[in-house]
């Protein structure tokens, strides 16, 4: 495995950050940072992500900073130029997946069903996003299709929550989970960063709790 999909595996949460704003991306960054998550999946939803991996990026060199929400080529690239550190996709497009390849950047494509991790495999991966998680079958589902993919480690997205990512994380499948509870959009347009610092500690103390 990517030694970059190892540490996320240690971190244990991905905070999933949508930026409307890149003069939040620094005070966001720190927060993640001190709060002890220090990683970041930044979707390519807005205008802002691509300005905003790039000054996470340069201010937190340390910190795990890549792109979700990647739909085309076009932003994949933009992403990886802009100093993502790895690739998440909603869904599983080839080209996409082989241009990460190509360039030497992880990419997490989105998958919901066997017929989609096969093709992961197919591609060379052996780490995919679930998603919509909770919607697909949660837990359940992983553990229902687990056993046939011995390799395959899983991202969980969607749905997932303080109330329930316990149990996600105690499963060996499970590389990580994304989430977006600690590091919601209104907060960070409210700048209540101290705020996420808390609720972000809260998250690390879960995986610690956890995982040990």
């Amino acid at each position: 495995m990517n030694d970059v999909l190892k540490k996320l595996g240690e971190i244990g949460i991905v905070p999933v950050v949508v930026l409307d704003d890149a003069k939040d991306a620094e005070p966001l960054g720190k927060a993640l940072m001190e709060g002890g998550l220090p990683c970041a999946e930044v979707t390519f939803r807005t205008a802002a992500a691509e300005e905003s991996i790039r000054i996470m990026s340069e201010k937190f060199p340390e910190m795990l900073v890549g792109a979700g929400t990647v739909l085309t080529i076009d932003q994949a690239n933009r992403a990886i130029d802009a100093g993502a550190k790895f690739i998440v996709a909603p869904g599983l497009n080839p080209k996409i997946v082989q241009y990460c390849i190509d360039r030497g950047v992880p990419v997490c494509p989105g998958t919901c069903t066997p017929s989609d991790v096969e093709r992961a495999l197919e591609l060379g991966l052996d780490t995919v996003k679930f998603f919509p998680a909770e919607p697909s079958g949660g837990l359940g589902f992983i553990k229902a299709i687990g056993a046939a993919y011995v390799n395959v480690k899983f991202m969980p997205t969607g749905g997932i929550s303080a109330k329930n990512v316990r149990e996600y994380l105690a499963n060996n499948k499970i590389l990580c989970c994304g989430g977006s509870w600690m590091v919601k959009g209104d907060m960070i347009k409210a700048g209540e960063f101290e705020k996420i610092t808390e609720m972000v500690k809260e998250a690390a103390d879960i995986v610690k709790e956890v995982r040990g």
